[in-house]
């Protein structure tokens, strides 16, 4: 069947070119950025370019250091996991293997975490994660290359999959990791130096990004992105975007899957996560499946089986090894849904207010915002 789905806004770069193209403006052949001595990506999780315009007025600096034509399309699942991945080694989850929150491991009944199982769940960073990262690639080309995040990143599976090659430097506070970015910058000419807050993200996974919570969090971002930029040599470069945006899901909007349901008979594995899941289906009840949920969900959520997904281009062009990652059967959520597998015990995901991965623009669209060599 032929699948309708949102099409990508045309001015929208893509994120995954982003950081190939700041390591261009410093060689001074980017078709994107100006050449730049040096050049920092500050990476804000889950700050959408929807979040940012309805709350410009927390966000003063950020709010005025673009328009809405300096945005970025994030991919498909719109889940950081996947994104970061695409950002950090420039190849769609198609290539490197990282298409989604949760996905079986081909052969197994296990459906790894691709964000924090790497250590449990037996996830090797140099293989799983398909794609070279462009920090190891610049690192043996002599280029200084720095990530400056939290303490708690330091050495963990997901950051040697994506980031290894770089120094790691980190501070608790947002404010102090933009002024550590700015004078690495400015002491090491050449340089990239990724800079990385979760806190946006934290603050609207627990109290959605409409919340005070949230709105303190965009303000101290803000802060720490007006430092960044007066802190940095005149001549280095930045660029101020995100994994994906964010929607508020209220708990009456949640589809809970519980035992008996139709909607689970024939799946083996409920992975992804609650806006956009992947069903590993038993053998021969991938259509069944499909069927099932087209006729009850089709109002609430984008249904596809594997092979849809692939023709469509959603992943990217997909390598074989990671054709059995994804799901034989695919939900996007529409709307402010988000569907839960209610047989699990652990009812602590259920808490979540602001929630993304599926296919709409609010999930989709992240700011692109250029600042010092780059305006």
């Amino acid at each position: 069947m032929s699948l309708s789905l949102p099409a990508a806004p045309p001015r929208a770069r893509s994120l995954t070119g982003v950081v190939s193209e700041a390591i261009a403006a410093l060689d001074g052949r980017s078709e994107w950025f100006a050449p730049a001595r040096s050049a920092v990506v500050f990476v804000v999780d889950g700050l959408g370019s929807h979040n940012l315009a309805e709350r410009r007025g927390h966000a003063r600096f950020l709010g005025s250091a673009g328009s809405r034509r300096d945005i970025a399309r994030t991919v498909f699942p719109s889940t950081t996991a996947a994104a970061l991945t695409s950002l950090l080694t420039g190849s769609e989850p198609g290539a490197h293997g990282i298409v989604g929150y949760r996905t079986r491991i081909p052969g197994t009944a296990v459906a790894a975490n691709q964000l924090h199982g790497w250590e449990t769940d037996g996830l090797d960073p140099r293989t799983w994660q398909r794609s070279r990262p462009l920090f190891e690639s610049e690192a043996e080309r002599g280029r200084p290359v720095f990530v400056v995040s939290r303490p708690d990143y330091t050495g963990t599976g997901f950051t040697a999959a994506t980031l290894r090659g770089a120094e790691f430097v980190s501070a608790a506070d947002v404010r102090e990791r933009a002024a550590i970015a700015a004078d690495l910058a400015s002491r090491h000419p050449g340089a990239l130096v990724y800079l990385y807050t979760p806190d946006l993200d934290s603050a609207g996974h627990r109290d959605g990004w409409e919340s005070d919570r949230w709105i303190d969090a965009l303000e101290r971002v803000d802060a720490a992105a007006r430092d960044l930029a007066g802190a940095i040599d005149p001549a280095t470069g930045v660029l101020v975007t995100a994994d994906h945006g964010m929607v508020d899901v209220p708990a009456r909007k949640h589809v809970l899957l519980g035992h008996g349901d139709a909607l689970v008979d024939g799946v083996e594995i409920v992975g992804g996560e609650p806006r956009m899941l992947h069903l590993y289906t038993a053998p021969g009840e991938q259509d069944a499946v499909a069927g099932r949920w087209r006729e009850r969900e089709q109002a609430r959520a984008w249904v596809m089986t594997r092979d849809e997904a692939i023709a469509a281009g959603l992943f990217g062009p997909v390598a074989p090894e990671v054709r059995e990652r994804i799901g034989d059967v695919l939900v996007a959520a529409r709307g402010r849904f988000a569907y839960y597998d209610d047989r699990e015990s652990d009812k602590r995901p259920q808490r979540m207010v602001g929630q993304h991965g599926s296919l709409t623009d609010e999930e989709r669209t992240v700011p692109l915002l250029r600042l010092g060599a780059f305006a």
